[in-house]
C-alpha cells in the first residue's frame, strides 16, 4: 500500500523541486545561491571531479569526502550510490577520465572506512565493478579487475548475508580465455582474469556466510580457466615445493601468475573440499586429451599434491586410482599417462599418505596389469572392438605394464615396513597358479596369459623388495610367503627363475653387500670390496634352522637347470655370497661349504644331461664361493688349499674360473670328460683343515644331498601348477587311507610275464633302494632325517591315542560290575560327561 504523502507548503516544494534538478546538474555550472540547497554529500562528491579529467583526482577534496564519510558513516551508502549514478553516465557518455576518478576515489573510500554500513557501500561498489566489466572496452574490464582484487584484500569488520560472486566467478573465467586479436592486450586481461579469481577465491573461501566457493559449479569454471593459462605457457615443470620470491619480470607472466593462483587455491582445500577441486583437473586433462602427452599432467598433479596440506595427499591418489579405473577401456597411451601421473604424486607424498585403504591401492594397480595383458594378448577391449593394429598396441600395452610396476615400486617406498610385508603376502597371493589359485587372467589369453601375469607379479614384488631394510627375518620372509617363493624357483620358466633369485637378495640384503657380488671373479683380497657384516642375530639363526635346508635346496636345483644362463649363475653366486654375510654362523658356513663341494660334484656327474657351459659355470660359482668363504673364515690351512687348486686352474683348466666363463664370449672346451687331480676341490682335505679350527668334522665329511621330492624328479616341468598338482597326487596316493581303498591288482598272463622277464632288475633295484635308505640315514644331516620322518608324527600319535583309550578304563560304576558269559566281570563303561571327579581335580 503506498505511503500518504505529507502535505507541505508550496514554498517548500519548490525548493525540493529545485535540488533535485540540481541533483541531476553534472559539472559545475551551478550558481552559488542555488548548489547551497544540494546535499552536503553530493558537493563533496562533485568537488573531488577537476575540469580536466587529466587533471586526476582532486586529493585536497578527497580528503574532506573521507573525513566527512568517517565522521557520518551512515551517509557513506548515499556517497556510494550517488558515485555509481555518475559513473554510469560516464560509462554511457564515453568520459573515461571521470571513470577512472571515480573508481579511484571508491578505493580510497573502501581502504579508509571499515564501520557497519560499509554493506550497502559495498553493494553500489559492486555494482559499478560489473557495470566495468560488462564493457567492452578491455581498459574498462582492467580497470574494475583491479578495484575488485583492492576491495578483495580487505577484511570486513560485518558479515554480509546477501551479497553473490556468481557473476564475478563466470565473468574472470570468461576473461581468463580472452582471444583477444592484439596479444598483448590480450595477455593483460587474462592476467586479470586470473586476478579477479584470485581475489574471488581470497574474499570467499574464508567466509561461511558467502556461497560456497568449493561448490562443482564454481569450480568448474575456476579451475579449468587456470588451466588454461597454464597450458598456454611454457611447459616448464613447476621448481619447487613452495614457489620461491618471482622476480618482476616473473610477475608479468600469466603462467607464473596462474601458478600461484592455483596453489593459493589448492592451499586453502580442506579435507571435504579436494575432491570438488581436482574433479575439474581430471576433466580437463581428459577433454584435451593430455595423457598423453603426459608432461603437462604431471606438472599439474605435482602442483596439486605440493600445495595441498600433506594430510590429504591419500585423497588425490584416490581419485587418481579410481580415475584410472574409469578409463580401463581406454587406449592404452591415456592409461599409461594416468599411471605416470599416480607414480609422481606416489613419490611427492609424505610417508602412509596412501592412506588407509592401502591393499586396494595395489589391488587396483594389480587389476589394471591384469586387464593389459589381456588387452596385449587378446587384441580387442571387450572381446568384439579391435582398437588399432596388433604391434603397436602390443607395444603400447608392454609401456603400460612397465609403468604400473614402477608405479607399485613407488607406492611401496612411502610405506612402512610392516604394511609393505602386507603388500609382498598381497601380491604373492595374486600370482595365478593354474590348479591352486583361480586363473586370474581371461579365458582368452591361456596359458601365455596366465605366464605374462606371473611375471609382472613377480616384477612388482621385485620393485617392493627393493629397499627393503628389516632387523628380523623371520617376519620379513614368513612361511606363508617363502615357500610360494621358492616354489616358482622350480618351473622351468628362466625369466620366472631370475625374478625370484632378485626377490631373494633384495630381501637378505640389509648392508648394500648385493652389488658387491654381482660380478662373479676370483678376488685375492676381498677386503678391496668393503663388505660389511654384522654378527649373527638370535632371530637370523631361528630363520637358518627353519628355512636354511630350503634355500640350499633351491640353490642346487638352480644349479641344475639347463636353461640357467649367465646372469642366474650370478645371482645365484650372489645369492650364496649374501647368505655368508647376512645369515652365517658356524653351522651355516659348514652347510655352504658342504653345498659348494655338492655343486662341484654336480658338474662332475655324468648322470645329468648338462651342456658344457652349464658345467663349466657351476665350476667356476664353486671356485669363487669357496675363494670368498676361505677368506671369512680366516683359516691359513684352509685358504692356502683353496688358492692352490685355484692356480692350478689358472694354468691348465681355465675354463673352470669365472673369468673365462661369465664373459661375452666364454672360451670352453667341447666337452669335460677328463676333470680330475688336483684341479678340484678335496672334501676330505677341507675337512682336515677345518676340523683343526674347531668346525664339526663328522659335518663336513657327509656329502650334502639336497632332499628330493617327486617334484624335482620331473624331466620337464611346463609350469608350477603342475608340479604342485603333481605332488599333490602323489602325496595323496601315498597316504595310508589310500593304501587301505586302493583294491587288489588283478593278476593276468602278462602280470606273470612281466614279473618273470624283470624279476632280476625288479630286485636289483630293491637291493640299490634299500642301500639309499640306510645310506641316508647315515650320513643325512639330523634336518633331513626328522623332516623324512615327520609325516609318520601324526600317525604314531593316533595309534598311541588308541592305545590311551584301551588301557585306561574309567571308574566302577554305582550300578557294580556285569557279568559276562564267561563268568568274568567287566566293568561298566560310563559316558566322560557322567562322571564325577574329584573337587581337587576340577579346574
Amino acid at each position: 500500500m503506498p505511503l500518504p504523502v505529507p502535505d507541505v507548503p508550496a514554498s517548500q516544494r519548490l525548493a525540493l523541486d529545485c535540488r533535485t534538478l540540481l541533483d541531476h546538474r553534472v559539472g559545475k555550472g551551478v550558481c552559488g545561491c542555488c548548489g547551497a540547497l544540494r546535499p552536503r554529500y553530493k558537493r563533496l562528491v562533485d568537488n573531488i571531479f577537476p575540469e580536466d579529467p587529466e587533471d586526476g583526482l582532486v586529493k585536497a577534496n578527497m580528503e574532506k569526502l573521507t573525513f566527512y564519510a568517517l565522521s557520518a558513516p551512515e551517509k557513506l551508502d548515499r556517497i556510494g550510490a550517488y558515485l555509481s549514478e555518475r559513473l554510469s553516465r560516464d560509462v554511457a557518455r564515453h568520459r573515461y577520465g571521470y571513470v577512472c576518478i571515480a573508481m579511484e576515489a571508491l578505493d580510497q573510500l573502501l581502504m579508509a572506512c571499515h564501520c557497519q554500513s560499509i554493506n550497502l557501500f559495498v553493494e553500489s561498489f559492486l555494482k559499478m565493478v560489473r557495470k566495468l566489466l560488462e564493457s567492452d572496452k578491455p581498459s574498462l574490464q582492467i580497470l574494475g579487475t583491479n578495484s575488485f582484487v583492492k576491495f578483495a584484500n580487505i577484511e570486513e569488520d560485518t558479515p554480509s548475508y546477501h551479497r553473490s560472486y556468481d557473476f564475478f566467478v563466470s565473468r574472470f573465467s570468461e576473461m581468463c580465455h580472452s582471444s583477444y586479436e592484439d596479444p598483448d592486450i590480450r595477455t593483460k586481461i587474462r592476467m586479470a582474469g586470473i586476478k579477479g579469481l584470485q581475489g574471488v577465491v581470497r574474499k570467499t573461501v574464508n567466509d561461511e556466510l558467502q556461497a560456497n566457493i568449493w561448490d562443482p559449479q564454481h569450480m568448474d569454471k575456476i579451475v579449468p580457466s587456470l588451466l588454461f593459462n597454464l597450458q598456454s605457457g611454457e611447459r616448464t615443470e613447476s621448481r619447487s615445493p613452495s614457489p620461491l620470491q618471482a622476480t618482476e619480470k616473473e610477475k608479468e607472466s600469466p603462467v607464473e601468475l596462474t601458478e600461484r593462483c592455483f596453489r593459493e587455491l589448492l592451499g586453502r582445500a580442506a579435507y571435504g573440499n579436494i575432491k570438488n577441486a581436482v574433479t575439474p583437473v581430471l576433466m580437463h586433462l581428459d577433454n584435451h586429451s593430455l595423457w598423453e602427452g603426459k608432461t603437462f599432467a604431471v606438472r599439474c598433479f605435482k602442483i596439486i599434491m605440493y600445495s595441498i596440506q600433506s594430510q590429504h595427499s591419500h585423497l588425490v591418489i584416490q581419485q587418481l586410482l579410481g580415475h584410472l579405473d574409469a578409463n580401463s577401456k581406454n587406449s592404452a597411451t591415456v592409461r599409461a599417462g594416468i599411471v605416470e601421473v599416480l607414480l609422481e604424486a606416489a613419490a611427492i607424498a609424505a610417508s602412509g599418505s596412501v592412506g588407509p585403504t592401502v591393499l586396494e591401492v595395489f589391488n587396483t594397480l594389480l587389476r589394471q596389469l591384469r586387464l593389459s595383458v589381456d588387452y596385449e594378448l587378446t587384441g580387442c577391449y571387450d572381446g568384439s572392438t579391435n582398437i588399432g593394429t596388433k604391434i603397436i598396441k602390443a607395444h603400447e600395452e608392454r609401456q603400460l605394464q612397465e609403468a604400473v610396476i614402477r608405479t607399485i615400486g613407488s607406492f611401496a617406498n612411502t610405506l612402512p615396513t610392516y604394511q609393505r610385508s602386507e603388500v609382498m603376502l598381497f601380491i604373492m597371493g595374486k600370482i595365478p597358479v593354474p590348479g591352486v589359485h583361480p586363473a586370474l587372467s581371461s579365458k582368452d589369453s591361456g596359458p601365455e596369459g596366465t605366464r605374462m601375469i606371473q611375471v609382472m607379479l613377480l616384477k612388482s614384488l621385485v620393485q617392493v623388495t627393493a629397499g627393503f631394510d628389516t632387523t628380523n627375518m623371520l617376519t620379513a620372509l614368513p612361511t606363508s610367503f617363502l615357500e610360494p617363493l621358492l616354489s616358482f624357483s622350480l618351473t622351468e620358466d628362466p625369466e620366472i627363475r631370475l625374478l625370484v633369485l632378485q626377490i631373494l637378495l633384495s630381501l637378505i640384503d640389509r648392508h648394500d653387500n648385493a652389488p658387491k657380488f654381482l660380478n662373479v671373479s676370483i678376488i685375492s683380497d676381498i677386503s678391496v670390496l668393503k663388505l660389511k657384516v654384522d654378527k649373527c642375530s638370535r632371530q637370523d639363526n631361528l630363520f637358518m634352522k627353519k628355512h636354511g635346508q630350503q634355500l640350499y635346496r633351491h640353490i642346487y636345483l638352480g644349479c641344475k637347470e639347463e636353461s640357467s644362463g649367465q646372469q642366474h649363475y650370478e645371482a645365484l653366486f650372489a645369492l650364496l655370497g649374501l647368505l655368508s654375510m647376512e645369515l652365517a654362523n658356524e653351522e651355516v658356513v659348514v652347510d655352504l661349504i658342504r653345498l659348494a663341494l655338492a655343486l662341484q660334484d654336480l658338474a662332475l656327474s655324468t648322470d645329468e644331461a648338462l651342456p658344457v657351459f652349464n658345467r663349466c659355470a657351476i665350476h667356476a660359482v664353486a671356485a669363487a664361493y669357496l675363494n670368498l668363504i676361505c677368506q671369512l673364515t680366516t683359516v691359513p690351512a684352509f685358504c692356502q688349499h683353496i688358492h692352490e687348486v685355484i692356480e692350478l686352474r689358472q694354468k691348465e683348466t681355465p675354463y673352470l674360473l669365472p673369468e673365462d666363463v661369465f664373459i661375452e664370449n666364454p672360451k670352453l672346451p667341447s666337452s669335460l670328460e677328463k676333470v680330475e687331480g688336483e684341479v678340484l676341490f678335496l672334501q676330505s682335505k677341507i675337512t682336515e683343515v677345518l676340523g683343526g679350527s674347531g668346525y664339526n668334522t663328522d659335518r663336513l665329511a657327509t656329502p650334502y644331498v639336497p632332499q628330493y621330492t617327486d617334484e624335482d624328479r620331473l624331466s620337464k616341468r611346463k609350469s608350477i601348477g603342475e608340479t604342485i598338482s603333481l605332488q599333490g597326487e602323489v602325496e595323496s596316493r601315498n597316504s595310508p587311507e589310500k593304501e587301505e581303498r586302493t583294491p587288489a591288482e588283478e593278476i593276468t598272463f602278462e602280470t606273470l610275464k612281466n614279473a618273470i622277464v624283470d624279476s632280476v632288475g625288479m630286485e636289483e633295484q630293491e637291493r640299490e633302494r634299500r642301500r639309499q635308505v640306510v645310506e641316508k640315514f647315515q650320513k643325512a644331516p639330523f634336518e633331513e632325517i626328522a623332516a623324512h620322518c615327520g609325516a609318520r608324527a601324526t600317525l604314531l600319535q593316533s595309534k598311541l591315542n588308541q592305545i590311551f583309550e584301551i588301557t585306561i578304563r574309567p571308574p566302577p560304576s554305582p550300578s557294580g560290575t556285569i557279568s559276562s558269559g564267561y563268568g568274568q566281570t567287566q566293568s561298566r563303561s560310563v559316558p566322560i560327561y557322567e562322571m564325577k571327579f574329584p573337587d581337587l581335580c576340577v579346574y
